[in-house]
């Protein structure tokens, strides 16, 4: 008992927080005062969200995450982790002191940013890529989700000062996540206003961008037969033929087909299922997956956003853009079951002798 009476008290010392470094304490939310007649309690928890973090702890956040000479203080620190919910909430319980800068519009620049370097990078490596892929893809990179997690591993959250808010007729509801997600948009705000859009854009690639997100599994065909034919007849290429290139087990409870897809010489895909319809649906899947999911050489990756001034000096000198060689532009996706409202001229339906044709170019 002594033994585990003494790992108690050392782990508790721990964990206690000593009353002098504290300005006011009891604080005066923890006397019963008369308040319409009805007692006001106090509540540990409100009363932890309106104390201001500690300066040692927004010292070595700034110097955790490699940005101590952009955050040089503790109130730009304070300011970054400061949402603008928080007003209303130290406006009620301190309504003579001054009001505390928050990251409101920090956050708003900081979300513009980072929408453009993802874009730009998204683009440029995947110039192929859907455009309803193309922005799944920018809100998985740089969305409210992932800058909550990322504010998460920064340390930010013990930092953060907000108050939830539930649903109004003019906004929704404020969680915790989304009001996390706002340091990293206000960090990116000051690293562009501190010093440059390209420091802005290495923190973005270093913190967002870096990140290895599953493109493939964004990608979704209702009918990916027929979206192939179609681009390959766009690019000018043969019509593709789909091929058994190999097989298992036809005759037992479980065969298994390898199906291909060639447009002439070159095969676009391979795919397998228990069936030959299986395979040739996700020989015709891959075939898709190659083609949007093609990536730009990281030697041969240019945005143009790299094309402004490294330093805050004026666009309009000679020579302060950097040289920009823009890379090829993609080939739009083919769109199709849009009854006419996207103002493309969908393809004929087959004739029964096109569709025996096909039947026949399927080699089994």
């Amino acid at each position: 008992m002594g033994h585990v009476s003494k790992r108690l008290y050392s782990s508790a010392s721990k964990l206690a927080v000593s009353t002098s470094q504290l300005k006011q304490f009891p604080p005066k939310e923890a006397i019963l005062t008369p308040d319409s007649g009805k007692p006001n309690f106090f509540d540990p928890e409100l009363w932890a969200t309106l104390q201001p973090p500690p300066t040692s702890a927004l010292t070595a956040f700034a110097h955790r995450i490699g940005l101590a000479n952009v955050l040089s203080s503790a109130d730009v620190v304070r300011r970054a982790c400061t949402h603008k919910s928080f007003l209303n909430l130290h406006a009620k319980y301190y309504p003579a002191s001054p009001t505390p800068p928050t990251n409101a519009n920090l956050a708003t620049l900081g979300n513009s940013l980072m929408g453009l370097f993802a874009s730009e990078h998204l683009h440029a490596a995947y110039p192929h890529l859907p455009t309803r892929v193309l922005k799944a893809a920018v809100s998985a990179h740089v969305g409210p989700l992932t800058c909550a997690s990322v504010a998460q591993e920064m340390g930010a959250a013990p930092l953060l000062r907000w108050h939830r808010q539930p649903t109004t007729p003019m906004s929704p509801a404020l969680l915790h996540s989304d009001a996390l997600a706002s340091i990293p948009r206000a960090i990116t705000a000051l690293v562009y206003q501190e010093i440059s859009i390209q420091s802005a854009r290495k923190f973005v690639q270093s913190f967002f961008l870096s990140r290895q997100v599953d493109l493939r599994s964004m990608i979704r065909f209702r009918d990916p037969k027929r979206a192939l034919i179609e681009t390959v007849e766009k690019f000018g290429r043969e019509r593709p033929k789909s091929r058994l290139l190999k097989e298992t087990g036809r005759y037992s409870n479980s065969p298994v087909f390898v199906v291909g897809i060639f447009s002439g010489q070159d095969k676009l895909g391979e795919g397998f299922g228990s069936s030959l319809k299986m395979a040739e649906y996700r020989a015709a899947e891959d075939s898709l997956h190659r083609l949007y999911l093609t990536r730009t050489p990281n030697h041969l990756l240019q945005v143009p956003s790299s094309t402004f001034p490294s330093k805050q000096c004026s666009i309009y000198k000679t020579g302060s853009e950097a040289p920009y060689t823009p890379g090829a532009l993609g080939e739009a996706e083919i769109l199709y079951a849009s009854s006419g409202r996207s103002n493309i001229v969908a393809p004929k339906r087959p004739t029964l002798e096109e569709i025996e044709a096909k039947r026949e170019s399927l080699d089994v």
